[in-house]
């Protein structure tokens, strides 16, 4: 990769690094899976910088790289056979800032998202968190533009109705 190349990547890779593990973690991995997931769809894209930047879409075509990277995380022996060992446990002395409301949304979030199927959550993430248009979410996810309409439609329909949703407007009696 010559120096422009690479400096452009670099930039690519900064500005997109939040985006890409925000895109992880709604999509359903944990946060530090999210972060291996980012960095490893970034290695991708730096291996495949002229296809990147030669794709028509290259918002569609990177989002792709980083589903294809979660299917093959999850595939994996590692993943079937992992235990869930809390690594945000907090030690003595230990200062937190008090978050308990946004952890609360953050929750109900994950928790709504959870309840929908794959294809529904990826549209949901990839639409309205990682803000694709319509054809860009069709693309990433080779659909057309109308079954993103409707998976959004149902999912939307879903999601309104969903009890950890309603908890934090206080419209669930």
């Amino acid at each position: 990769m010559d120096d422009d190349a690479e400096a452009a990547y670099s930039r690519y890779a900064a500005e997109q690094w939040g985006r890409l593990v925000r895109a992880a973690v709604f999509l359903g991995a944990r946060p530090h899976e999210a972060e291996d997931l980012a960095q490893t769809t970034l290695v991708r894209c730096y291996a495949g910088w002229n296809r990147v930047t030669n794709a028509d879409n290259r918002d569609a075509y990177v989002y792709r790289m980083l589903l294809n990277c979660l299917r093959d995380q999850r595939r994996t022996r590692w993943w079937r056979g992992r235990v869930d060992v809390p690594t945000d446990v907090l030690t003595e002395g230990d200062l937190v800032e008090d978050t308990g409301e946004a952890v609360a949304v953050a929750d109900a979030v994950h928790r709504a998202l959870a309840g929908l199927s794959k294809p529904n959550r990826d549209v949901v993430v990839l639409r309205y968190f990682v803000q694709l248009s319509e054809a860009q979410t069709a693309a990433t996810l080779g659909i057309s533009a109308g079954t993103v309409k409707s998976r959004l439609s149902r999912s939307l329909a879903r999601l309104a109705a969903d009890r950890h949703l309603l908890d934090l407007t206080g419209e669930n009696r």
